[in-house]
């Protein structure tokens, strides 16, 4: 996973890595007020069921998936498909039901939260973050906003050795919220307030932890009351911190080597990927490693269908709505990392056309993306991640439908 530096630090910054991969093969569209306009790749849309189907599956393939599964919707209709099956060497198919992690795009809900406190006048996006947390290096100098769109300078725990080797040792603990943050605070700052940009989970956790403050409540109910009801999301999730269970159905997940062994690289060596492509290395089942070490950044739990309605309502407004809706779809600016053309707003990504996030936990990886202009969803997910060599699966099937549909 690539941070500001270029350096694959941590499994829950896979996100931005995504997010590069898609940018840098798609030129993004333009911010402007209200709506975004088209960019210019996306001036027309075209949909061929039969070859997304096929690229999605050659894709799968080519990336060594157990199983996967895509949704595509346009005003013309609904197109899916799944892909293997839901146990490595199982006989069970994937189908459009299976519950999955879907990690960092759970950021994308912990934000719309804090937005909606915003709307409530229960928070101000220029609030000082000491205000919440006076344990907060530089907290009279980070804002609220600078949460949101990773410009606080606070160091990313899931960046660290420490928490690498006790997901890889204690792979069922269960991690208290406060444990994170602790550890995000105690590494020094990689920035003043507002001087840079840097993907990190340690932002996430304050904004829930500041939503549990205000609301007086835990954020898994928070979650529940304030989206996944309102929004018939029945199949979408937030579990407990000592819950490391999928809900029926669902789809294992999986992970060659381990955290600790692929901090710098996500792909393998060459020996091992020539043995992972031959089949005679297997990856090691993720499905229950105990997700609380990414609680409010990446712990959530969905379906596809959910996702894609998920998605849809933060294009369109649906959890938000009214100006500061309107305001979160052109906070969204360019981010420098490792690929370029990236941008990020507030708990959002724009990517291409669309406006959505990634998301990745050893073993699952996700992309969830909508165009508000063209009314174009496309939801993926995959069970092996990262994939031997390196990829974000899901994101790479992702950008090979978002080509076919806008053509580039």
């Amino acid at each position: 996973m690539v941070t500001s530096d270029g350096t694959r630090r941590g499994f829950a910054a896979a996100a931005i890595v995504a997010i590069g991969l898609l940018v840098s093969g798609c030129t993004a569209g333009p911010g402007g007020s209200g709506r975004v306009a088209p960019s210019p790749f996306a001036a027309t849309v075209t949909v061929d069921p039969a070859a997304l189907r096929t690229r999605f599956a050659g894709l799968a393939k080519e990336l060594g998936q157990p199983g996967a599964a895509m949704l595509v919707r346009t005003p013309q209709g609904e197109i899916t498909a799944t892909y293997g099956v839901t146990t490595l060497g199982g006989s069970t198919p994937v189908s459009l039901d299976d519950h999955f992690r879907i990690g960092s795009n759970t950021k994308t809900m912990t934000g719309t939260v804090i937005l909606q406190l915003v709307q409530e006048g229960k928070l101000a996006l220029t609030d000082k973050v000491s205000k919440y947390r006076p344990d907060v290096p530089n907290g009279d100098r980070i804002t609220i906003e600078q949460l949101l769109t990773m410009r606080s300078g606070l160091a990313n725990y899931t960046t660290t050795l420490a928490l690498n080797t006790a997901l890889d040792t204690q792979p069922s603990r269960a991690w208290d919220p406060e444990e994170l943050a602790a550890m995000g605070l105690a590494e020094p700052p990689t920035f003043a307030p507002g001087d840079g940009w840097n993907y990190s989970n340690t932002n996430t956790v304050l904004l829930g932890l500041i939503a549990e403050q205000i609301e007086g409540r835990p954020l898994a109910e928070i979650l529940r009351t304030r989206l996944f009801d309102p929004l018939g999301l029945r199949e979408t999730s937030f579990p407990a911190i000592t819950d490391a269970s999928l809900p029926a159905p669902y789809a294992h997940g999986y992970m060659y080597s381990n955290n600790v062994d692929t901090i710098e690289t996500s792909a393998l060596p060459p020996d091992q990927l020539a043995q992972a492509k031959a089949g005679t290395l297997l990856p090691s089942d993720t499905t229950d490693l105990n997700p609380s070490w990414a609680w409010a950044a990446g712990s959530g739990i969905s379906t596809i269908r959910d996702l894609a309605h998920w998605v849809e309502a933060l294009g369109d407004g649906g959890a938000l709505g009214g100006t500061l809706q309107r305001e979160r779809l052109t906070s969204v600016q360019p981010v420098k990392v490792a690929l370029p053309d990236a941008k990020y707003g507030w708990g959002i990504a724009e990517i291409g056309p669309l406006y959505g996030h990634t998301g990745e936990l050893p073993g699952y990886n996700s992309f969830m993306g909508y165009d508000p202009v063209h009314r174009v969803t496309i939801v993926v997910w995959s069970n092996l991640a990262p994939a031997a060599d390196g990829r974000p699966p899901a994101a790479t099937i992702a950008v090979a439908l978002m080509q076919s549909i806008y053509g580039g």
